[in-house]
C-alpha cells in the first residue's frame, strides 16, 4: 500500500492522461470517472514499484486500457443503455412518444429506474430485483405507482401504459 504522498503525486501527474484514455474508450464522462477511481485505487493498494517514470507510466496507460476493456464487456454495461442515450434518440420520436419519455423522465429517481428498466431495457421484475436489491413485490409495488403518476401527467386514461 502507498501513502498519501505517493497517491497524490501520481494523481496530479498522470490524471489527465487517465482521463484521456477513458474518454476515447468509454465516450462517457460518467463511465470515465468510475474508471479513473478504480485505477487510483489499484495503484495506491498495489506495492509494484517501478524501475523509473516511464514503467510507471506505462502501467498507468495498461491498468487504465484493461480496466476500460472489462467495463466494456461487463454484462451491465453491455445490457444497458444510457438516458444520456434515450434522451439524444428522443429527437427523433413523434411528439406522443417524447412526451411519455420526458414524463417517465421527471419520475422521482426510485420510479424512474424501475420504469426504465422494465419499459425500456425489458427486464421483468424478478431481474429488477436482483438487479436494484429490492424485493420483487417491491419492484410490482413501485411499478403501479409509476403508472399511477405517469397516468396522471400524461392526462387520464388516454395512454396506454
Amino acid at each position: 500500500m502507498r501513502n498519501e504522498q505517493d497517491v497524490n503525486r501520481a494523481i496530479e501527474q498522470y490524471s489527465n492522461l487517465v482521463r484521456r484514455l477513458c474518454m476515447i474508450h468509454l465516450k462517457n464522462y460518467a463511465d470515465t470517472e468510475d474508471i479513473f477511481q478504480t485505477v487510483f485505487l489499484k495503484y495506491a493498494l498495489s506495492s509494484v514499484s517501478f524501475e523509473n517514470k516511464e514503467y510507471e507510466k506505462s502501467w498507468f496507460i495498461r491498468v487504465t486500457i484493461n480496466a476500460c476493456k472489462d467495463l466494456l464487456k461487463s454484462f451491465f454495461h453491455s445490457r444497458t443503455t444510457s438516458l444520456n442515450q434515450v434522451m439524444e434518440q428522443a429527437a427523433y420520436l413523434p411528439p406522443d412518444h417524447r412526451e411519455v419519455l420526458e414524463a417517465v423522465l421527471s419520475l422521482p429517481k426510485k420510479y424512474r429506474d424501475i420504469v426504465y428498466l422494465y419499459y425500456y431495457e425489458e427486464y421483468t421484475a424478478p431481474e429488477i430485483s436482483s438487479i436494484l436489491g429490492k424485493n420483487v413485490n417491491t419492484v410490482y409495488t413501485l411499478l403501479t405507482r409509476s403508472k399511477n403518476l405517469l397516468r396522471e401527467k400524461l392526462g387520464g386514461d388516454g395512454y396506454e401504459i
